[in-house]
């Protein structure tokens, strides 16, 4: 690949000044803040490269569908989004969140490692391959989506009217993914589901001085009640039937997880934890993190929670939970099954203000596609990466690839402290340069038949 790769890194100070374009264009679908701005900027640099694109319409923001065509008819399908995280708590950034700043060969920046450093690095490799053969091996339907950060809401709309197209992938080269805790690069084939609620319960119509505790019901106990009746001390999710549609690994899954060398240490000192729950370590704590469904609280907040104190009874209540699904659990059945077990419990008071949810996924690594993927990452990264039949975060994998049969591979350009989601994002532009070379050699392994 010597004549793409040299492509590769002659064009490295563009696609560096491109991404930072982008990097510094807030695009926050939590607070509808800079979308089109971001989305119109993308489709200018896709075109720029040869790509028709088509934006989409939904009822929320809108997906760009980009396409180009190969020498033959078959396409790769590649997924991304365009949003981000807020920057909040913007004051512990080192540097401004819009602002990519480069420090000791890190660019740092909200959204770099999730995930606009991958869109940069996959429109560098088709570049640089175009640029050294003239045409790529199969053609690319690229989906960015622009509210992966809230759910992918409206992204089923996309789904039903290009569901002809998506069908027919030989498959997919998803967003995330990166070296982990110890170096080496990680593939996942695949996510976990994810139910998102929020429990709400109400008292007095206001907040009253809290003398009335003594007569006056307090949401906040009845809230913390109801949430002790969803899980035990032993961590097990009190749900009725909540186990009942777990389906266990495949054996060549459980391969996987055998060959998987799970970087233990490395990861509780990165946490900054003394042991992982329950004492968990070895095969049973790999088959938990990917294969265990969960109940977690993601916030709890009632009354004041401010500096000093102030004697108040509040008049509401709210917690946000996630509920992490593994095959074949669905988020319908679970809601359904949350509320049906609050009202056997005696809290028919505590409302479901609203949820969303995604189905989860688990590929097959004996797939044709993924055994291709895992080549080009051995020649980019001079190691063979590990495999992993699905990864312990969600995204909408199944809507997309997984209920069509789309096998899909992740190709991101993070490593194991990346901090997306927190202050100091961030990227190793030596990551950044091999993402580039891991897409361009997967194109590759795609020109060999």
């Amino acid at each position: 690949m010597n004549d793409v790769l040299t492509q590769v890194h002659e064009g490295l100070e563009r696609t560096l000044a491109r991404l930072k374009r982008a990097l510094a264009q807030p695009s926050i679908a939590a607070q509808n803040l800079g979308m089109a701005e971001m989305a119109e900027l993308l489709t200018g640099e896709l075109r720029s490269v040869g790509f028709s694109v088509e934006s989409v319409p939904t009822q929320g923001a809108p997906v760009l569908l980009a396409r180009l065509e190969g020498r033959r008819p078959d396409y790769l399908l590649f997924y991304n989004h365009y949003d981000v995280q807020p920057p909040e708590p913007v004051e512990l950034w080192t540097s401004p969140p819009f602002e990519p700043t480069v420090r000791e060969g890190k660019l740092y920046a909200r959204g770099v490692a999730d995930n606009k450093g991958a869109i940069f690095a996959r429109l560098a490799a088709v570049e640089s391959y175009l640029r050294a053969r003239g045409r790529l091996p199969v053609g690319i339907a690229w989906v960015i989506e622009g509210e992966e950060e809230i759910g992918s809401v409206h992204l089923h709309q996309f789904v039903e009217a290009r569901a002809e197209l998506l069908r027919h992938a030989l498959g997919c080269l998803w967003e995330a993914g990166g070296r982990n805790a110890t170096d080496r690069y990680e593939i996942a084939l695949g996510c976990k589901g994810i139910l998102y609620v929020e429990l709400r319960v109400r008292g007095a119509a206001r907040d009253l001085h809290s003398a009335m505790a003594a007569i006056v019901p307090n949401p906040a106990w009845r809230l913390a009640w109801a949430l002790e009746n969803l899980k035990g001390p032993d961590e097990r999710v009190q749900l009725p039937g909540f186990y009942e549609s777990v389906r266990p690994p495949t054996p060549a899954q459980r391969a996987l997880l055998a060959a998987w060398d799970y970087p233990e240490d490395e990861v509780r000192q990165l946490y900054g934890i003394p042991a992982f729950l329950e004492g968990l370590t070895g095969p049973a704590l790999k088959e938990r993190l990917l294969f265990g469904p969960t109940c977690n609280i993601c916030g709890f907040h009632s009354g004041y929670g401010g500096p000093g104190s102030k004697t108040v009874l509040p008049a509401e209540a709210v917690a946000k939970l996630d509920f992490r699904l593994v095959p074949d659990q669905a988020p319908e059945e679970i809601v359904k099954a949350l509320r049906a077990h609050l009202d056997a419990q005696g809290f028919t008071d505590v409302e479901i203000a609203w949820w969303e949810g995604e189905r989860p996924f688990a590929g097959d690594p004996e797939r044709p596609f993924v055994q291709k993927a895992v080549r080009a990452a051995e020649r980019v990264y001079s190691h063979k990466p590990t495999v992993l039949p699905l990864m312990a975060g969600t995204g909408p994998v199944h809507l997309l690839c997984g209920q069509f049969g789309v096998p899909i591979v992740t190709a991101g350009v993070g490593y194991a402290d990346s901090r997306a989601h927190a202050p100091d994002e961030n990227i190793r532009l030596a990551d950044f340069v091999q993402g580039i070379e891991y897409v361009a050699a997967v194109l590759d392994e795609l020109e060999q038949g």
